[in-house]
């Protein structure tokens, strides 16, 4: 069975899953105490695991869609 690929995010790929925040929010997001840690911190910036950052979205943020369902 093959591998699965590791899917990676940076600050620009989480803020668009985040509904379009802004850069400072995001920021404020990304450095609370519950959010996952970055796997590494590069020259153009952070990136984090992509299973990570979704598992910590549902925990943590409201479902774009909850109640709109038809």
């Amino acid at each position: 069975m093959p591998a699965k690929p590791i899917s990676l995010m940076g600050a620009h790929e989480i803020r668009v899953r985040l509904g379009g925040v802004s850069r400072q929010r995001a920021y404020q997001i990304t450095t609370r105490a519950d959010f996952p840690k970055p796997v590494a911190d590069l020259a153009q910036g952070k990136i984090w695991l992509t299973d990570d950052v979704e598992t910590w979205m549902k925990a943590h943020r409201p479902a774009a869609d909850d109640g709109d369902e038809m």
